[in-house]
């Protein structure tokens, strides 16, 4: 008999190889019981991901990105898959985002597979949301997303974007030397009696509290009221003012409005400063439906939307990828520096923390 030997290191290749394949299986199907004894889907394979959302065909989103993003990003992903008749559509308003919670809540839902989770509203969406493990998953690599893009602990719901605050200043109105450096600065003497603008809605405040906790924020925010700000309402139209020098100083404007609002400045007047900590937010919070006709095309939107390439592509446009995504805008720029992150234990708390921001400053009323 004919005895086929092979030499000692083939034979440690295979044994190599047949344990990395079926330790990694293994790995699976144990992350996959854990996973569902949670009441969690768990798919093992991309591919199958894919065959599944073929077969649905169709894709219906509502969600509150910006209109340029929608557009940008539906067209992409109607070219990675062109089997999938893909329509997005914009929501937005408290108005939409209650009607939606309401219909969900009657068992009216229906029409849609991907929705935005407003946080004023976090806690109500999520008995209606298709419990996807996008989180083992993730980190699993079944699908391209960012575990960092994840609810830890409601795990089928991702924060497609982030949005940070600055500080915005009128060059021809005030030196650089002489705007804040830090948030404490605008507390300096020379900043009382109506020398900077603070909007009646909180949020820079608010994104605050993770780092400096609640107690610190409403003190200052006491002192900030004691400087006698001017109270306007919006950033878009704060800074409106800025660029057409009728205000000097903006405590917390948003950043990527602060950019798009520099596009329209001929001389370059327009300004700004990054105050540590940055405060920021995550923000375009998305899931899928548990009514859904097409769950499958919907969690490959959101792998899309969170993929290296859905997010460079809504930084092209938007200017409002992740933070956490690295290489994007709002992640370059704040490389380095202290961040509080209104992250996902803070979520359903914002509207909590302005609300109490808003009694300490005095309950004020905006400029018309």
């Amino acid at each position: 008999m004919n005895v086929i030997r092979m030499p000692f290191w083939t034979l440690s290749c295979w044994a190599f190889l047949a344990s990395a394949v079926f330790g990694a299986d293994a790995t699976l199907v144990s992350a996959k019981k854990t996973a569902e004894s949670q009441g969690y889907i768990f798919e093992t394979s991309h591919d199958e991901v894919v065959a599944k959302a073929k077969k649905e065909g169709k894709l219906r989103s509502l969600v509150a990105l910006d209109p340029r993003s929608i557009k940008v990003a539906s067209e992409a992903f109607k070219k990675k898959y062109p089997f999938i008749d893909a329509r997005v559509e914009e929501l937005s308003g408290l108005e939409n985002y209650t009607r939606m919670v309401h219909e969900m809540k009657a068992g009216l839902a229906r029409g849609w597979d991907v929705n935005y989770l407003a946080f004023e509203h976090y806690n109500d969406y999520l008995p209606y949301q298709k419990k996807f493990d996008l989180l083992g998953m993730a980190q699993h690599g079944i699908i391209r997303i960012s575990p960092r893009l994840v609810d830890p602990v409601n795990r089928h719901i991702v924060a497609v974007q982030s949005n940070i605050q600055v500080v915005a200043y009128n060059k021809e109105l005030i030196s650089e030397e002489k705007v804040p450096n830090s948030w404490e600065d605008f507390l300096r003497p020379e900043f009382k009696g109506r020398k900077f603008v603070v909007d009646v809605r909180p949020k820079t405040l608010a994104a605050l509290v993770p780092t400096w906790d609640l107690e610190k924020v409403l003190d200052f925010s006491r002192r900030i009221a004691a400087q006698e700000p001017i109270w306007f309402r919006g950033d878009a139209r704060v800074l409106t003012f800025m660029l057409a020098g009728d205000q000097r100083l903006f405590l917390g404007a948003n950043y990527k409005t602060l950019k798009e609002v520099q596009r329209k400045d001929p001389r370059g007047v327009l300004g700004f400063k990054i105050a540590e900590p940055v405060p920021t937010r995550l923000t375009e919070a998305e899931g899928v439906l548990s009514t859904a006709g097409n769950p499958y095309a919907g969690l490959l939107w959101l792998e899309f939307v969170c993929s290296p390439e859905g997010q460079k592509l809504l930084d092209e446009v938007d200017l409002a990828a992740s933070l956490f995504t690295p290489g994007s805008i709002h992640e370059q720029i704040t490389r380095g520096k202290t961040i509080s992150v209104m992250a996902w234990q803070h979520y359903t708390k914002m509207g909590h923390y302005e609300e109490q921001i808003v009694k300490a400053f005095g309950f004020p009323t905006a400029a018309p």
